[in-house]
């Protein structure tokens, strides 16, 4: 098994080149990183490196790195303030090796999203608007997941699948504590895919709770951004 947090990384890659091309948006993969070939849709990113192996000038060399470009160093290994990038923010990427697929639920119901209409609720809930296209909930690797309070949407989660883990992503509470959102995501993803581990990255409140959930760390990541000044 490579290191966790290259699986990871390529995970969230692939998620990453799912929503952009969701998009219409053209994608490439390098041999050390993924890019977009424009702007990417907002809250992704322009490149993911998938090795630590890669290099700032051949990151920069295949994504559009003009004004705008923001590259996940999935390992934390990159110097790109030279090129003009700040630090967006830093976080860590997490596994759970066992998960339990049938944790409590604390009163809220968890479902996969199968409409647009649904859909469209999920991400005015999430805030993301329409970064999330219905084209989405017909890939065969992803599946969204809500949790519902009666008839409203209290949080979330998005599971996609690699070859032998699932990512854990958009994890997000609405007007609930984020324990119990964590607990349900957990099992509800475990229970669509059964027996694989799950990854991820969180920084803050949320790798707080994943820690609670089971998950260890397997590494650092940094977010850089060029900014529009």
């Amino acid at each position: 098994m490579r290191p966790y947090a290259m699986v990871a990384a390529r995970n969230n890659a692939e998620w990453c080149d799912i929503v952009c091309r969701s998009h219409g948006v053209d994608t490439r993969w390098g041999r050390n990183v993924w890019v977009a070939r424009r702007r990417s849709p907002p809250l992704y990113p322009d490149a993911v490196t998938v090795s630590a192996d890669a290099r700032a000038d051949g990151v920069l060399r295949l994504a559009d790195s003009s004004a705008g470009c923001s590259v996940k160093d999935s390992f934390a290994s990159l110097d790109l303030s030279t090129a003009g990038f700040r630090v967006l923010f830093e976080a860590e990427w997490i596994r759970c090796p066992s998960p339990p697929p049938n944790a409590p639920a604390d009163g809220l119901d968890w479902h996969v999203v199968r409409t647009a209409d649904g859909l469209r609720a999920w991400g005015a809930a999430h805030g993301g608007g329409q970064v999330f296209r219905p084209d989405l909930l017909d890939h065969p690797t992803v599946t969204v997941l809500a949790a519902f309070d009666g008839a409203t949407i209290v949080g979330a989660a998005i599971a996609n699948r690699s070859d032998d883990v699932v990512g854990l992503s958009n994890v997000f509470t609405a007007g609930v504590e984020v324990g119990p959102i964590w607990t349900g995501a957990v099992a509800a993803a475990s229970a669509r895919f059964p027996g694989l581990t799950l990854v991820g990255y969180e920084s803050g409140a949320d790798l707080d709770a994943a820690r609670e959930h089971g998950f260890v760390t397997t590494g650092p990541l940094r977010v850089w951004l060029r900014d529009t000044a």
